[in-house]
């Protein structure tokens, strides 16, 4: 069976974790191809590889400045990842503040009780 081709949308091209991270270094700003080998660790050819299929969903864009070649992020790819995980944040926002109200409800046993123990020492 024939592989999915990882260069359809965003979504796929940020399924691989060192994608992800050639991202994440672009964020900070422009960098040459050299410096995103030396911060990850790998061969140029694998940083070009990655970086070829970012640039096909257009994530990455790359111009010339002399003999470098340097690399940008193009976040506007990112949006509708950011649009599907939006619905998922507002469920984790809505546990996050039921487990807050919770914690609030021991706290303030917690504080009963030990007001309870005070008056029972007396």
């Amino acid at each position: 069976m024939a592989r999915a081709a990882t260069t359809t949308d965003a979504f796929n091209a940020v399924a691989e974790p060192r994608r992800r991270q050639i991202l994440d270094l672009l964020a900070g700003g422009e960098r040459p191809v050299n410096d995103l080998v030396a911060a990850l660790g790998l061969a140029q050819p694998q940083v070009s590889k990655h970086l070829r299929v970012l640039r096909e969903v257009g994530l990455v864009e790359v111009r010339d400045d002399g003999r470098q070649r340097l690399y940008r992020l193009n976040a506007t790819p990112l949006r509708p990842i950011y649009d599907w995980v939006r619905a998922y944040e507002r469920a984790w926002s809505a546990r996050f503040d039921r487990l807050d109200m919770v914690l609030e409800e021991l706290k303030q046993e917690e504080r009963n009780d030990e007001r309870d123990g005070e008056t029972d020492d007396r």
